[in-house]
């Protein structure tokens, strides 16, 4: 048996409304049968990422609104979400900046966790996590559109459906300040994990300084300082940082990926069967997150937007997509010398992202196989 995945090629052979990708997220509305995903009067939580300043390659506002306007169509109650990545504040507006607002998606855009992302509710998770604090909105409401702007990242090798709900359906921070109780959690190691600087390699650049999202590092007197209650354990200090001084106590690459499916597993586990659909957006498949403060250029060419009711099944046939794709001139694909064949997401990298999916697949989070038709 396997699972149907609904796909809508980013090309566009006619002079057609009808060719257009909007229309083709519209055909995936129609094929996968959004309407039995929603009932009469019911919030329907439209999950994606807002995005961050410098970093412009998220969803575009126009099929968050198509996706926002089939909810209503079906008699739902849409609004779109995140969690807290920087100060909620802030995070607002860094999707108004980037055209995410109720005007342009024609429903209300709020955070999921709180305006300060310390409003979450314990979940249990597996042998990795233990359990994880999802974000309140996401646990209480009776369903949910999963919105995934694909692409690569540092750590987990692709970012997709299983990371957008492990990572962006985790409380940014907890009320206690206690780091392990949040998001830093599932990239940090046990313990009493923090950032650690070697000053001999520092070369006082400030990259940490600047792209550390809650201004838990500081320069005083020529030194740089790290405010260990401000870290939320997010590790862009140490992605950053060219000389390798600064690093985070984080969990060996096995056990993220593991940490990402159980992550996924527990936000999964607050919903019913049935009340979740996924969208994967292929377009503009950039190598890092979307939370980082840039965006380089795709690694291939758009691939178009899927759609599923099994989260293992969209992510197993974007890796496959992705991965099968021809790796495009003047990106990181071809610094690293790809050529046709390569993996052009998992070899430019060097971080396999099919580990999570695995893991996620282990834990009984949906298949692998999957038949793809073309809508």
């Amino acid at each position: 048996m396997k699972s149907p995945v609904y796909h809508a090629t980013a090309r566009a052979r006619r002079w057609d409304y009808s060719a257009s990708q909007v229309a083709g997220l519209e055909r995936l509305i129609e094929r996968i049968d959004f309407g039995s995903a929603v009932a009469k009067d019911e919030l329907v939580a439209i999950k994606t990422h807002f995005g961050s300043e410098g970093a412009h390659r998220v969803v575009r506002p126009r099929f968050l609104r198509v996706l926002a306007d089939a909810v209503k169509a079906a008699g739902g109650k849409p609004f779109i979400c995140d969690t807290v990545r920087i100060n909620g504040w802030d995070y607002l507006e860094i999707a108004n900046q980037n055209g995410i607002n109720p005007q342009s998606v024609g429903c209300p855009v709020l955070l999921a966790d709180g305006l300060l992302g310390n409003d979450s509710v314990e979940v249990k998770a597996g042998q990795v996590l233990g359990s994880v604090q999802i974000a309140s909105v996401i646990h209480d409401v009776p369903a949910m559109i999963v919105v995934s702007h694909c692409k690569g990242h540092i750590e987990s090798g692709y970012g997709g459906a299983i990371k957008n709900l492990a990572m962006g359906g985790a409380a940014g921070r907890h009320r206690s300040g206690d780091w392990k109780k949040a998001r830093g959690h599932l990239h940090a190691a046990a313990g009493q994990s923090s950032v650690k600087r070697d000053h001999a390699l520092c070369t006082m650049c400030l990259q940490c300084l600047h792209v550390c999202p809650t201004q838990a590092i500081s320069e005083t007197g020529g030194n740089l300082v790290v405010d260990d209650k401000k870290c939320w354990r997010c590790g862009r200090c140490e992605r950053v940082c060219p000389e390798g001084a600064i690093r985070l106590e984080k969990r060996t690459k096995d056990e993220f990926q593991a940490g990402l499916a159980e992550g996924a597993m527990a936000v999964l586990s607050t919903f019913a069967a049935g009340k979740i659909l996924y969208f994967n957006f292929l377009l503009e498949v950039q190598p890092e997150c979307d939370c980082m403060p840039m965006a380089d250029t795709p690694l291939v060419q758009d691939q178009g937007i899927l759609a599923s009711r099994d989260i293992v099944a969209i992510d197993q046939a974007t890796l496959d997509l992705v991965n099968r794709a021809l790796p495009l001139p003047d990106s990181l694909a071809s610094d690293r010398g790809l050529k046709p064949g390569a993996r052009s997401l998992a070899d430019a990298l060097g971080v396999d992202g099919q580990e999570h999916v695995d893991a996620a697949a282990a834990l009984g989070l949906g298949m692998k196989a999957y038949d793809l038709e073309t809508v």
